[in-house]
């Protein structure tokens, strides 16, 4: 599955070499994500807990741990790389920080990729690797809307209503990607004719699109239920991708690909779930192009919400 070669992809884009690359090519990026969390911090009532609850955390890249950990007496880092967890508490300062800093393991989705995973391997794949191309794609659409999905998610070691504010951070589209990666790659490697005939199949295209949002609504009413009433969410999320050639962007010209990564309703799902008290947008940069690939960029969407009292 995908989700496990996570570990070894942010070794390569997490952690402070990748923070200090960002800082000079990006440093917008790592700036607009501080500074929604702090205005959450300054904008916490104080009654609330004083609990803080981040996910998606990984090595901490664009999160001010620091000054989180001074604000909260207690800061929980959830993620699936462990790895990633243990470097960003490392990073901090003093014990007295990190002894404030709990690592929780845990897949945000509540298992998805291994559902969708045992669903996929009990299909009949060698008639339908001879079969018609629609004959495929609509039993995989089938699979795709089939698929349990945890709403919420349960996450052992994560107590509900417990903090005071909750963040989501840059973590949403990776939720759902990479199971339907999961699927291709099953495609892939047990009936390659038929791949990439899927960007014709309008029912796996309308399939694929309905888990997305399952996924992005589980995920968001386990931000919701995590968080005490009229407690504070941030939540960040890579909404749009886009390619450039070397010297697009100094001279002001549409990126040369554009890449969608959340369905637009997304944006009405955050609206209906959440009190939204500020909206930020802004771009970040993860490649600079070279003379055999383009650089590559992404569209970030931020949002500071509450949880209005139930």
């Amino acid at each position: 599955m995908r989700i496990d070669s996570l570990p070894y992809n942010n070794a390569q884009t997490q952690g402070p070499e990748r923070r200090r690359w960002l800082q000079e090519h990006t440093p917008q990026h790592l700036e607009q994500c501080a500074a929604l969390m702090l205005e959450a911090l300054a904008r916490r009532p104080p009654a609330l807990s004083p609990g803080i609850a981040v996910l998606g955390a990984g090595a901490c890249t664009e999160i001010p741990l620091e000054k989180l950990a001074r604000a909260a007496d207690e800061v929980v880092l959830v993620d699936l790389d462990r790895a990633a967890l243990v470097q960003a508490r490392a990073e901090l300062p003093a014990a007295s920080l990190r002894s404030r800093v709990q690592l929780l393991t845990a897949d945000l989705t509540g298992g998805v990729s291994l559902l969708l995973r045992e669903r996929l391997r009990l299909l009949p794949w060698p008639s339908l690797e001879q079969s018609e191309a629609s004959t495929l794609w609509d039993r995989l659409a089938a699979v795709l809307d089939a698929c349990p999905i945890p709403d919420p998610p349960e996450v052992e070691g994560l107590p509900r209503a417990t903090f005071g504010l909750a963040i989501s951070s840059l973590v949403l589209s990776q939720l759902f990607s990479y199971p339907l990666l999961d699927l291709l790659d099953a495609v892939q490697q047990r009936a390659a004719r038929h791949l990439g005939t899927q960007e014709r199949h309008r029912r796996y295209q309308e399939a694929a699109q309905r888990f997305r949002l399952r996924i992005i609504a589980a995920h968001l009413h386990l931000l919701h239920d995590l968080v005490e009433p009229d407690g504070l969410v941030v939540l960040l999320s890579d909404v749009r991708g886009f390619l450039f050639k070397e010297g697009e962007l100094s001279k002001g010209e549409a990126p040369r690909q554009a890449l969608p990564l959340v369905p637009y309703a997304f944006f009405d799902l955050v609206r209906q779930t959440f009190t939204v008290l500020a909206e930020r947008r802004w771009e970040w940069l993860s490649d600079l192009p070279t003379a055999e690939r383009p650089g590559r960029g992404y569209e970030v969407v931020g949002y500071l919400a509450t949880v209005p009292a139930r």
